[in-house]
């Protein structure tokens, strides 16, 4: 081997860095899950957002990017556990190497999804129209009518009037 060959061969960067990881179809929870366990470094972004669960409405955590989540690996780390990781389907590839990315970009991320979770709504709780006829105006949050609906108290001509509107339609006070 040439002087210059040797060269490239030591310069090789093993420093961490991050690499996408697909996994199997909702499943990047327990893959992240599985890869913690094993002493990797994991990060999977997600976003809260209000859902209806069993006719309550709830605040839950999603992942940003279904089935995908990033794990820090150094070059020279052993990859082969990766295969066999329960919720694991591959590490994103292009040409047969693995896709490294920016660190700047795993930064980023983390510092835009660090972000305050909003309450779900309760009886009695202050809302505020924010489309249709109504728009603009205040009202009580009573109950859910449904699974993406809600029953409001709204104050017209002196009187209290139940309403029913579109869930996307109120927002918490």
């Amino acid at each position: 081997m040439n002087q210059s060959a040797t060269n490239i061969l030591c310069s090789v960067d093993t420093a961490p860095a991050w690499y996408l990881v697909h996994c199997k179809p909702r499943q990047d929870a327990r893959a992240e899950e599985h890869l913690l366990r094993q002493g990797y470094t994991c990060y999977r972004p997600q976003h809260s957002c209000e859902r209806i669960v069993r006719g309550r409405r709830q605040t839950v955590s999603e992942s940003l990017f279904p089935s995908y989540l990033f794990i820090q690996l150094a070059s020279d780390a052993n990859w082969a556990p990766l295969r066999s990781t329960r919720g694991v389907s591959r590490i994103v590839a292009f040409g047969g190497m693995p896709l490294r990315l920016d660190n700047s970009l795993i930064a980023h991320l983390q510092q835009r999804t660090a972000t305050i979770v909003k309450p779900a709504l309760e009886a009695g709780d202050s809302v505020r129209i924010t489309q249709g006829g109504f728009a603009e105006l205040d009202a009580i949050f009573v109950a859910m009518d449904g699974e993406q609906r809600v029953l409001l108290l709204l104050n017209m001509l002196n009187r209290q009037q139940q309403i029913s509107m579109p869930l996307t339609s109120v927002i918490k006070n």
